[in-house]
Formats: C-alpha cells, sequence, structure tokens
C-alpha cells in the first residue's frame, strides 16, 4: 500500500535513527498543506530513505511514529500491537488478577501506540484518543481490542472529547463502540470502586497510583489522615483499609467529593471514620494546624505545556509549604506531580525549597513513580510523567 511521503530536513533523522516516536514540523523540508489530519505518511531522510511511517498532524508534533518497518498499517497490526500489550500485562500479572480487574492495556508511547489510552475495567475498555489518526481508526481498535482480549472485554467506551480538538466534518462518536453495560464497578487489590467514564477525569479513574495507594496503606494504621485533591477517593478507602483513626477527603469538585462518598460507602457502609468536604485545598489546609500526622497531596497536572513550567513549580513550593508547615511532628506526607513537564529534578527541588521554608526536619523515605502498566519506551523518557516523595516530618 501507497503512503504520503514526509521528507526530513538534513541532519533531522538522527532523532528517528535512536527510535525517538516523534517528528517535530520543523524537521520536515516541504510544506505540509497537502496532507489532512490522521493520514498515515512515510518519514523518508533528506536522500530518500525510508525511516518510518506514522499518523500525521498539524501541530508542533507533526508524526507519531507506529512503526519503523515497512509494513502494513491495518487490522492485524492493530491486533498484533494489542497481543504485544497485553502479553506484558500477564507477565506482571494483571490481566488475570483475581484481586483487581482494573488496568492499563495500551500506554501510548510505552506501547509503541503514540495517541492512544486504553483502561480496563472489569469486562469494559475505556479508549481514549490523543491524536486524530487514532481517533480516524477508532472503530478498527475497538474491533481488535475484543478480538484480542479473547473473552476478557465484552464493552468498549470510546471517552476522547477532552483529549481531541475539534475535528470538523468529523463525527466525534463518544459512547459505546463495542457492546453497553450500566455496570460501572470496579476491583483494584480487593477494594471496589464506580469508575465515572462518562464524566469523570481521564478514563475515570487514575489507575496509575494502584501501587502507591498500597504503599500508604501500610502507613495509615492509627493515623489522621488526608486526602487532598481526592478525585473519587482512591487513597481514602486504602487509609481506611489500612486501619486509619480518621479520613478527611477535600476536592475543589463537588462531583468528586459525591463519587468519594459513594465509594467510600461501597467499601466501608456505614463506617463514621471519613468525612469528605468540598473546599479549596489551600483554604482548607489553613486551618489544618496539627490535626494530621499522614497527608496526601495529589493536584492535578499544574503545568500541560512548557509555558506554564515556572509557574507550575512555583505552585509545587506553595502547596508543598503549606502542608509542611500543618503537618503534625512525626508525620508522614506524600506529595506527587503528573505533569509531564515537571522532571523528578524540578519536582524534588520543590518540595526542598518548601520543606526550608516550613523550617521542617525533613527526610526522604520513597520515591515513587507510575506503575508497570504504564511503561516508559526507554526512546521516550518524555513518557516517565508520574513522580512522587514520601517524607518524613519532624
Amino acid at each position: 500500500m501507497a503512503y504520503k511521503k514526509l521528507i526530513l530536513k538534513r541532519g533531522k533523522e538522527e532523532s528517528l535513527f535512536r527510535f525517538h516516536p516523534w517528528v517535530f514540523s520543523g524537521a520536515i523540508s516541504h510544506s505540509l498543506e497537502n496532507l489532512k489530519d490522521g493520514e498515515i505518511v512515510d518519514v523518508l531522510s533528506s536522500e530518500g530513505m525510508f525511516i518510518a511511517r506514522g499518523h500525521f498532524q498539524h501541530g508542533t508534533i507533526a508524526v507519531r511514529i507506529l512503526t519503523f518497518d515497512d509494513e502494513v498499517i491495518d487490522s492485524e497490526f492493530w491486533e498484533n500491537r494489542i497481543k504485544s500489550a497485553l502479553k506484558l500485562r500477564l507477565a506482571i500479572g494483571l490481566a488475570d488478577s483475581s484481586q483487581s480487574n482494573a488496568f492499563r492495556l495500551v500506554h501510548g508511547e510505552g506501547d509503541l501506540l503514540p495517541g492512544l489510552i486504553v483502561d480496563c475495567y472489569g469486562d469494559t475498555a475505556v479508549m481514549q484518543a490523543h491524536s486524530i489518526g487514532m481517533h480516524l481508526q477508532r472503530k478498527v481498535i475497538a474491533n481488535a481490542l475484543v478480538k484480542v482480549m479473547d473473552g476478557r472485554i465484552s464493552n468498549v467506551f470510546y471517552k476522547s472529547e477532552t483529549t481531541l480538538p475539534f475535528i470538523q466534518d468529523e463525527e466525534q462518536d463518544m459512547g459505546f463502540l463495542v457492546g453497553h453495560t450500566n455496570n460501572d464497578i470496579a476491583v483494584e487489590n480487593g477494594l471496589k470502586f464506580h469508575v465515572d467514564w462518562i464524566r469523570g477525569q481521564k478514563t475515570g479513574f487514575f489507575i496509575d497510583q494502584r501501587e502507591n495507594r498500597s504503599l500508604l496503606e501500610k502507613y495509615a494504621k492509627d493515623r489522621a489522615v488526608l486526602n487532598m485533591c481526592c478525585y473519587t477517593g482512591g487513597f481514602s478507602f486504602y487509609a481506611m483499609r489500612g486501619g486509619a483513626k480518621l479520613v478527611h477527603s477535600v476536592d475543589s469538585s463537588a462531583k468528586a467529593i459525591e463519587l468519594t462518598n459513594i465509594n467510600v460507602e461501597l467499601n466501608f457502609p456505614g463506617d463514621n471514620r471519613h468525612l469528605a468536604f468540598c473546599d479549596d485545598a489551600f483554604k482548607f489546609l489553613e486551618k489544618a494546624d496539627g490535626k494530621y500526622d499522614l497527608m496526601i497531596l495529589d493536584p492535578p497536572a499544574f503545568a500541560k505545556h512548557r509555558g506554564a513550567l515556572h509557574n507550575a513549580l512555583k505552585g509545587y513550593i506553595r502547596l508543598n509549604n503549606k502542608a509542611l508547615e500543618k503537618i503534625k511532628p512525626g508525620g508522614v506526607l506524600f506529595t506527587f506531580s503528573c505533569s509531564q513537564v515537571v522532571t523528578k529534578d524540578q519536582f524534588r527541588s520543590a518540595v526542598f525549597t518548601a520543606a526550608a521554608q516550613a523550617k521542617r526536619k525533613v527526610r526522604i523515605l520513597h520515591q515513587l513513580h507510575q506503575p508497570a502498566d504504564h511503561p516508559v519506551n526507554i526512546y521516550h523518557p518524555e513518557g516517565e510523567y508520574l513522580k512522587g516523595l514520601v517524607l518524613y516530618v519532624e
């Protein structure tokens, strides 16, 4: 099958020879006006040698590479990539776990499928496209998912309204592409939670904090816990199972607080250790003097592009400073950043600055990251987005 050609400027092929999966618009030697968003294109060197094949899209990232081989992008291609992703999840014990039926099956560049996210909740897969190319292939991919998962998945819900630009003359097609279900309860490490894949953030739950929630459970016994930016309460019900004496969940979204209360009740019906508050993080922390000896700071991304990096770092300093000022002596703080443009060193430096400003003695107990079902392509270090620290505060 013949695909349209993109020719690179001289010297711009080096990153592709190192298997980086992006081609930036400035690396291309000719006009892109004759190309449509979502088209599959061949990327050639300045001498005309084939290098890679991928999805084109007008913007800074012009091509997201699907393959470095001269192979047809058809239903068999999608099936083979999903088989490879499933094989990894089986190897780490997630795809057929008796204790968890929630995991990420496809993690974009980490699974050599840039622009595609697939999270599994029981027998429902929630698919999210971050590129128009993946959007155009959504039905083929959905069918490949059901075929490859071989009975593990019966329903595929498509949720990309917040991750795609407006596509003129193209149906957004949000909703079920395959099957249908009203069962929105999933299980993680034996705990149940409702997944709001229709109105919720991302695909409906933050699967990437699964291992970090398990770690928090081990610190929770007899502690007073504050789960700040709680979203649907994941850290809260892990803390309760860990034996916390009280758990307070805080979020600025009333919808998040509603979901948190529903999820806590699902796991601990009638348990009066838990209270949820719809409030601003800084206002709530201002009133938290010495009340809590275990805190979680898991805010939404403060920076979604490099232009916001400076203000994001100031935000992390301010939030962590306030928590470090207010946490009880001998307390433990779990603090996170999910901003991809903030590096581990930058986040650690921001927390260091916050600790110095708070004038507290602070030691690092753990350095945290995303779990194995959110793999990082070794040729694409930008995929390492989640970073966290567990701190002991005297």
